[in-house]
């Protein structure tokens, strides 16, 4: 028996965190990466640079591999089932990956499995958009069923005057989705695997804190969270995986609504490793990373169960531009946080990596988020700034 090649379309710093994960178990991971610059390609020996887009690029990258996974969700369907009728194993199928590509396909579904979705409607113009915001209330939010992530493709509409100016949306894809402003007390997320045979597990159900529609920080276990509103957002996340056929990781983002369904509404699916279980690395005995290799590559799953509360803080692109100037002090300061880096150059508000803060022992939930935002702070903006940042928070209180 030879152990498995495991071929990932796109080199970002999902696939650049899965290489750890399989070299501990044994298995050899290609990257096909959009450039030579981008995150994977440094970690992985073998990275050729090809357009997913490409199908001829697909099959020679394809050749020699085992199973064919992704670092995101936007390679043509259609292009995978060549793939497949040609003898590639492609995991996840398209079958399932197209409930990610597409929001309105996505939303269709969670309603035929009966599962707690937002009121919703496909859209083909700015008319239609109006008629459903007068049936269900101002605002509302119009979404591209296709491309969008950490808030690019979401739009806001506050009044009939704003969804005419969103006219333009209209002529680059329709029809589009509309979906009621759901009113939640937080975000919430499900993650869960699936292996082709039809095991799963479950990791905690997290708090997912947004910054300006990117992810934030993630607190795993989501704090304070009713136990039948856990377990029903886990059994749902489950029966998604299952009737759809999912292989690997599947996150489902959820909006948390006290009083309303089971206490929760389904936002969004992401088939494939997620910001908000980057936390398991550290913090759960079988990372999302092993786990989606091990799902892929059909292997028996691992236990996710939660070690210690642990709570997840992006570095996003700050004032400081040089990483490793910066580095020493960030482990200084902060000893006990797990530091992982994505090796990306620095932009304004990209996520170039993440702290994990494991709890210790009768530490508040607030002095453990603290430890991270300062680790994730020095690098960010550079130690001197975060320093003279707490001083003058201290002189105020």
């Amino acid at each position: 028996m030879t152990f498995p090649v495991i071929g990932v379309v796109g080199g970002g710093q999902l696939a650049r965190m899965m290489v750890p994960a399989a070299v501990e178990l044994g298995l050899e991971l290609r990257v096909l990466a959009e450039g030579p610059e981008v995150s994977a390609v440094a970690a992985v020996r073998t990275a050729p640079i090809g357009d997913y887009l490409d199908l001829d690029a697909l099959r020679s990258f394809a050749q020699g591999v085992d199973v064919l996974t992704f670092d995101h969700e936007h390679v043509p369907t259609e292009h995978l089932r060549t793939l497949i009728s040609e003898g590639v194993n492609v995991q996840p199928s398209p079958e399932a990956l197209q409930y990610a590509q597409d929001k309105l396909a996505m939303r269709g579904i969670i309603q035929q499995l009966g599962l707690p979705n937002p009121e919703w409607a496909a859209v083909h113009s700015p008319d239609q958009l109006i008629q459903f915001a007068e049936e269900h209330g101002w605002p509302v939010v119009l979404k591209t069923p296709r491309g969008g992530y950490d808030g690019k493709g979401v739009r806001v509409l506050r009044n009939p005057e704003e969804a005419i100016a969103a006219s333009d949306w209209f002529g680059a894809m329709s029809p589009l989705l509309v979906e009621e402003k759901v009113d939640f007390s937080r975000e919430l997320s499900a993650l869960v695997s699936r292996r082709p045979s039809g095991e799963t597990s479950a990791w905690a159900v997290v708090q997912s804190n947004q910054a300006d529609g990117v992810c934030d920080e993630v607190i795993a276990p989501a704090p304070e969270l009713i136990s039948e509103v856990s377990l029903a957002a886990q059994e749902a996340a489950l029966r998604i995986a299952q009737e759809l056929g999912v292989t690997g990781v599947m996150a489902v983002e959820l909006f948390e609504t006290p009083g309303r369904g089971p206490g929760f509404l389904i936002n969004e699916l992401a088939m494939r490793p997620h910001n908000s279980g980057h936390w398991s690395m550290d913090g759960a005995l079988t990372g999302q990373f092993e786990q989606h290799l091990r799902a892929v590559a059909d292997l028996p799953l691992g236990d996710p169960e939660l070690l210690r509360r642990t709570v997840m803080k992006n570095i996003l692109g700050g004032s400081n531009q040089d990483l490793a100037a910066e580095f020493s002090a960030a482990l200084s300061a902060e000893p006990a946080v797990k530091v992982h880096l994505y090796g990306k150059a620095v932009r304004p508000g990209r996520k170039i990596g993440h702290i994990n803060a494991l709890a210790a022992e009768n530490e508040t939930l607030d002095a453990q988020r603290e430890r991270a935002a300062r680790a994730a702070g020095i690098l960010r903006d550079g130690g001197a700034v975060v320093k003279t940042r707490q001083q003058a928070e201290q002189e105020g209180q």
